[in-house]
């Protein structure tokens, strides 16, 4: 395999003619490897501990697996990022993916090293794309999973928080959209921060499994080509590199042949996004009117709301949050469908897979950040009907009819509503 050494005008090109096929193959659309920071670093984690355990294995030579460890380093600290153009989203099963990365990492170790340093032959060395791609996936995602998490932690403060200053204020509260009883607005919220917590947890919990790697399964999970302690080593030095206490996966053709785990992730994350909308949807009817609707909670006026009606505003805030639900929906029905199409012992459906969690991750954080910000903080309970309606409720109601039953109480709440004569029901 010959690596290209093509002067641009961004400087010399590093990677080679399978990098150059994939780009002719599948274009340049949507996500390239590069645009992906946390990927690229972490493939090159992934590349920097092959060498290290093949160094101490003596299945590279002492300066050829440096070489490769100081390239590694360069690309993993930013360093030629420009150098990884391939599609994400591509077929092979990562294969371009892996090998775009031996290309640039032997052409930049053969310019350190001073000697040809081959692609395959020695950064490729006892592995395969089948255990370099999960694992470098795995700990993307992992690491990515950090933005969403912190965000979802900060809506569930806001929501605390407004739970705090709105604890004594009473609302009315309905089932099926009818009135119901009254409770408080800190109860309320505080529901929402409990809520968001709970799914923020699970969404924790299943990116938790990413720290069982695949590394060292070459093909199809049987070790081959990898010589005897490799294994142990490479995910040691992994650990190092990532600052996770990384283990090596339980069952290495499982590992290979069953993503499960990433569909979990994704329906954590559908699963976030399906409570963060429900919230929302209250919150938007809650305010509706404001002189023809419920009008209870006002939410901030954060932009005009018609160009033709003067003075309008509108919940669009939540109606973000809403919307970017069922986009997060759609990346974790891929997900699913993805894993399910694993065939036999491999399943090759991996890149659709980390686009679609990237999707989700962004979608998350950009949906928890704007809701807690731009409405949770600022929203106030000082709606025109929201007193008001509280004299709806059907607490007294309650205590009447257990202490005279429930028909004799039912034909009491008729003939409130309808000034003494009573109606039937």
């Amino acid at each position: 395999m010959t690596v290209l050494q093509t002067e641009t005008s961004n400087g010399q090109v590093l990677y080679g003619k399978q990098s150059k096929l994939a780009v002719d193959n599948f274009g340049t659309n949507g996500r390239a490897v590069g645009d992906v920071p946390a990927f690229v670093r972490n493939y090159a984690l992934v590349k920097a501990s092959a060498a290290r355990a093949n160094g101490r294995l003596d299945v590279l030579g002492k300066s050829v697996a440096e070489a490769i460890e100081a390239a590694c380093a360069e690309i993993a600290a930013g360093q030629h990022g420009a150098q990884f153009p391939t599609a994400l989203v591509l077929g092979g099963g990562g294969t371009t993916t892996n090998m775009n990365f031996n290309e640039v990492i032997a052409a930049r170790a053969s310019q350190i090293a001073g000697n040809t340093i081959h692609p395959n032959d020695h950064v490729n060395a006892s592995q395969s794309t089948n255990d370099t791609y999960p694992t470098a996936m795995a700990l993307t995602i992992r690491e990515l999973a950090e933005g969403p998490l912190a965000a979802l932690n900060a809506l569930v403060k806001a929501f605390e928080d407004k739970a705090a200053e709105y604890e004594a204020t009473q609302r009315l509260g309905r089932t099926c959209l009818q009135d119901a009883v009254v409770l408080s607005v800190g109860q309320t919220h505080r529901s929402h921060a409990t809520a968001i917590r709970r799914v923020t947890d699970g969404l924790r919990a299943a990116t938790a499994e990413l720290d069982s790697v695949p590394i060292g399964a070459t093909v199809l999970g049987t070790g081959i080509g990898a010589p005897e302690g490799y294994r142990d080593l490479c995910v040691h030095e992994l650990s190092q590199a990532t600052g996770r206490q990384l283990t090596g996966a339980e069952d290495l053709v499982d590992a290979l042949a069953h993503l499960d785990p990433y569909a979990a992730i994704a329906s954590a994350g559908a699963r976030a996004a399906i409570t963060m909308a429900k919230i929302a949807a209250d919150l938007r009817f809650l305010s509706s009117g404001p002189g023809g609707g419920i009008s209870e909670v006002t939410l901030p006026a954060v932009q005009a709301g018609s160009s033709i009606m003067p003075g309008k505003i509108n919940p669009v805030i939540p109606e973000f949050v809403m919307q970017l639900s069922y986009r997060i929906r759609g990346a974790a029905h891929t997900v699913e469908c993805a894993v399910a199409a694993g065939e036999l012992e491999l399943n090759i459906m991996e890149p659709v897979i980390v686009d679609s969690i990237l999707n989700i991750f962004e979608d998350l954080t950009a949906s928890a950040t704007t809701f807690a910000r731009k409405c949770i903080k600022d929203l106030t309970w000082d709606g025109r009907l929201l007193h008001e309606n509280i004299n709806a409720g059907f607490d007294r109601w309650i205590a009447m009819a257990a202490e005279h039953g429930y028909d004799a109480t039912t034909r009491a709440v008729n003939e409130a509503r309808t000034g003494g004569t009573e109606a039937t029901r």
